[in-house]
Order: C-alpha cells, then sequence, then structure tokens
C-alpha cells in the first residue's frame, strides 16, 4: 500500500490525496521507489510527490486489466449495469467537485472557476453522457438471403492504454475513460507528469463508484518509461493519446508491433478568418478567447488570425485593445486572474523562444510580449500579437502552445483559404461571417477536423473531436468515440443451404 498525504490549498480545501499507482483498486508504491514532484505553476512550489512508474509497473496494471476484462465480475455484467456505474462516477465527481476543481487549479495553474465551471463539470457531463449510451451500442442484421441470416456485434477491443495531457488533466481522463469503459473495456491511464494529482483522486472515486478491481488502473511515471511501456505492450489491444504531433508519431510507430487500434488527437496551428461583414465586436471577443484562454495552451487554440484587410485597421485596433484589458495575472485562486502561467518553466522559455524569432523573421510585434508587469515568481508569459504577410514564417507555421498569436491580412474569400490550409495541420478553424452561404461554404474548404461558424472553441461532449492531416488519428467524443473502442464482428447463421 502507498501513502496518502493530506493536502490543505491556497483555497483553504482540504483533502486526503493518494499519491500511489492506482492498480487494482489498490493504490501502490512503484517498484523502483521512484517518486516524482508536481509543482504549482503560479509560485514554483512543490505541492507534492506522487509514485513514478516504470515498464514493470505497467506491465503489472496491464496484466491486471487484462484479468478484470475476462473476469465475469465485468464482462458478465449488462450494459445496463455498467451505464450505471459510469453514472454513479459521474455523481461522485459532482460530489467532490469543488476538489476536483482545487486539484486541477493547484497542479495546473489555471483559475479556480474556470476548473470548476469547465473541466469538472464537463467531466460530469462526459460520464454521464456515456452511462447513456452503454445499453445502445447496436450491430445490425443483413439480408442475403433467406438462407442466410447475418448480423453484425460491436464488441470491446480489451485493454486500452490511455495517456493523457497536463492542460486539461481530470477533464481528458473522462474523454478516454467514460467511452472505453461504456462499451465494456478495461483501462490502464497515464496521467501527465505534470499534473497527476486529479487523476489519482478520481481513481479513489472509481473504486468508491463500486468499478470492479481491475477495470481501471492509474500509472504515474514519466513519457519515456511508463508511456513508452503502455504504447508498445503486446497485451495493450488499443492506445488513445493527447498531446504533441513529435510523440503521437512515436507512440504510432511504437503501437505497430502488435498492430494495436489507436487514437491521435495531436498539434494543431488553428486558423479564424474573419471576414468584413462579420460582427467586428464579436469576432474580437471570440478571437481573443480562442488563442488567450488556458494561457494558449489549448490544442485547437486558434493561433493564426487571418482578417480581411477593410476592416483592417478597426480589427487590430480593438483586438489589441481588449487583450490589454482582459489580461490579468494572478493567482489561479483569485476571483480577478485571467491569465494563468504556463504549465513548467520549459514550456516559458520555449515561448518566449519565438519572440526573437519572429521579430528575426521580419513579423511586427504590435502588442506585448515584452515580460512587462510579470511576475519573477511563476511561468507567466506576457500575451504577444504580431502582424506579418509571410506565411511560411515559424510562427505561422509551428504550434507555440502560449499566448502567442500571428494576425495577417487577406484580400479575398480564395485567398484566406489558401491560407488557412497552408499547413501540416488541421485540427480546428473558425469563421467569422454574416453570410451564412459563405460560411458554409467555407467551413467545407477548410482543411480540418472542426470549424466554428461565429465562435471558437465552444466545443460539446456530444459532438466529435479530432483533425485532419498531422492533428491526429480517430474521434473522441459524442457517438463517434464508441467506434474507437469497439471492433466488429460479423455472424453468419445458415438457414438451409446444405452441401
Amino acid at each position: 500500500m502507498a501513502d496518502s498525504i493530506e493536502l490543505k490549498a491556497p483555497n483553504g480545501a482540504t483533502w486526503t490525496q493518494p499519491t500511489g499507482l492506482f492498480i487494482n483498486n489498490e493504490f501502490v508504491a512503484a517498484k523502483s521507489g521512484e517518486t516524482l514532484e508536481t509543482i504549482n505553476p503560479f509560485d514554483e512550489s512543490v505541492i507534492a510527490k506522487v509514485a513514478s512508474g516504470g515498464a514493470e509497473d505497467v506491465d503489472i496494471a496491464v496484466a491486471a486489466a487484462r484479468k478484470a476484462f475476462k473476469s465475469p465480475e465485468w464482462n458478465d455484467i449488462s450494459a445496463a449495469e455498467r451505464g450505471a456505474l459510469l453514472w454513479k462516477l459521474g455523481d461522485l465527481c459532482e460530489k467532490n467537485a469543488h476538489i476536483l476543481a482545487t486539484i486541477d487549479a493547484w497542479d495546473n495553474g489555471k483559475p479556480y472557476q474556470q476548473a470548476l465551471d469547465e473541466d469538472v463539470g464537463e467531466t460530469i457531463s462526459v460520464f454521464r453522457y456515456y452511462a447513456g449510451w452503454a445499453d445502445k451500442i447496436y450491430g445490425q442484421t443483413i439480408e442475403t438471403s433467406k438462407t442466410k441470416l447475418a448480423y453484425t456485434k460491436h464488441e470491446p477491443l480489451g485493454v486500452c492504454g490511455q495517456i493523457i495531457p497536463w492542460n486539461f488533466p481530470v477533464m481528458m481522463a473522462a474523454w478516454k475513460v467514460a467511452p472505453a469503459l461504456a462499451c465494456g473495456n478495461t483501462v490502464v491511464l497515464k496521467p501527465a507528469e505534470q499534473t497527476p494529482l486529479s487523476a489519482l483522486y478520481l481513481a479513489s472515486l472509481v473504486k468508491e463508484a463500486g468499478f470492479p478491481p481491475g477495470v481501471v488502473n492509474v500509472v504515474n511515471g514519466l513519457g519515456r518509461s511508463a508511456g513508452s511501456r503502455l504504447a508498445d505492450h503486446p497485451k495493450v489491444d488499443k492506445i488513445a493519446f493527447t498531446g504533441s504531433t513529435l510523440t503521437g508519431k512515436a507512440i504510432m510507430k511504437a503501437a505497430a508491433n502488435n498492430l494495436k487500434a489507436i487514437t491521435l488527437e495531436t498539434g494543431g496551428k488553428s486558423p479564424l478568418l474573419v471576414f468584413e461583414d462579420a460582427d467586428l465586436e464579436q469576432a474580437v471577443k471570440w478571437s481573443h478567447m480562442g488563442i488567450m484562454g488556458g494561457a494558449g495552451q489549448v490544442c485547437t487554440a486558434t493561433s493564426r488570425l487571418y482578417i480581411q484587410d477593410t476592416i483592417w485597421d478597426k480589427f487590430l485596433d480593438a483586438f489589441k485593445k481588449h487583450t490589454k484589458e482582459n489580461t490579468t495575472v494572478g493567482s489561479q485562486f483569485d476571483a480577478d486572474t485571467t491569465h494563468p502561467p504556463q504549465i513548467n518553466k520549459a514550456a516559458q522559455e520555449k515561448i518566449l523562444g519565438f519572440l526573437d524569432s519572429a521579430k528575426s523573421d521580419g513579423a511586427e510585434l504590435i502588442h506585448g510580449g515584452k515580460q512587462s508587469g510579470i511576475p519573477e515568481k511563476g511561468f507567466f508569459v506576457e500575451p504577444a500579437v504580431f502582424t506579418t504577410t509571410n506565411n511560411d514564417i515559424q510562427i505561422v507555421q509551428e504550434e507555440i502552445f502560449g499566448p502567442f498569436v500571428v494576425i495577417q491580412p487577406f484580400k479575398t474569400e480564395e485567398e484566406a483559404v489558401e491560407k488557412a490550409n497552408d499547413s501540416q495541420y488541421g485540427l480546428g478553424a473558425a469563421v467569422f461571417t454574416k453570410d451564412i452561404v459563405r460560411g458554409h461554404r467555407v467551413a467545407g474548404n477548410i482543411e480540418a477536423g472542426m470549424v466554428w461558424i461565429n465562435s471558437s472553441q465552444d466545443s460539446h461532449f456530444g459532438i466529435p473531436f479530432g483533425g485532419y492531416k498531422q492533428s491526429g488519428v480517430g474521434r473522441e467524443l459524442g457517438q463517434y468515440a464508441l467506434q474507437s473502442y469497439t471492433q466488429v464482428k460479423a455472424v453468419h447463421v445458415n438457414l438451409g443451404t446444405y452441401l
């Protein structure tokens, strides 16, 4: 058994925090005895140490998940009973919403209210949504002839390895765990090493909800050890990953050893197009939220803005003004804070490095980017707004993952679409126009898995989430996610063909 610790957050919340690996419904120490620290991005203080699992721990967790998958306690229960367990888990998340939001705010740095309303709110909804799907996963009967009955069954894949990122810790756990369990799979989840605490607390709720041992396992650890072993493990049937495109490619390669099913949600460099007939005030507000929300640490962040030349000056003036008025740096537990820190020092330094490359490539800095008024402690980056006419430079083509936006003018719809599609990524995009015909036309021509018309980033758990090109493989959320966690079996019944 691994020790739990008593934590008290800066907002006064207290709880018992598990620190071990969660395997077979028990918290255990890593076999190596190694630990990792989790850091508060606001002031760089250590919150806690948790067990850091490696390949041996992943092997044990996978064996537990495999055993649970075949056990009658899980395999023989009805789909409705699986749904009831998921619904109960959603209820427990609602009951413990304050704690879950506090953990993610403290561990990740995002404002507490955002963590509560958006992240934990969606976590609850996702578990309930897939609870409803558990007994509605149907096959088909297929007409061939009067002497054959043919039908299909959608069956679970088996053991699902799931690797989640640090930007939406508990919400990303729900996105992956809920559809997998609804379909009857078992799970080995690896949270990001930067933000393991909410996944561990969620694991305690999994046990409280009544899931059998081994159905859900959580192995904290580094990507190069725990994550790598999960991706190449021969007894893992499916791997789901959210993170960088570079890591996604490595996982895809590792998964090939036993032809695992894969779902990858990787990088993005999403464009946002504003046409001259758009509601300018709304376009400014949505485009600001689309890149500055979460300090830009969002895969779908609309970090490339394309503005029709006839409203160029008006948009720039309004965007700079709105950015200045809506950037309040502070603690994640201060209700006035709108601009949180980056996740760690490495992320902060990477983003700041793009400032120099942008200037050397000829882009013009028109707002921020000088670390003015930024605290010495904490991993903060002042929002940076650049303009350019060159679609080929680094800040236009590379994912920066920070409060860093580049704005370009366009003359025609064709030019805007061509620039928007000139990217290795195709995760999201946004279009602002009052011409509904043009809005649909442009949405159809943009190469992205998700397109917003007159909004940005307002995703929903019932709508599929995923990208084109190097932004990933497969879809999460909605009914489409169920396809990623089932396999189709065809059954042929001879009703009278004799040899």
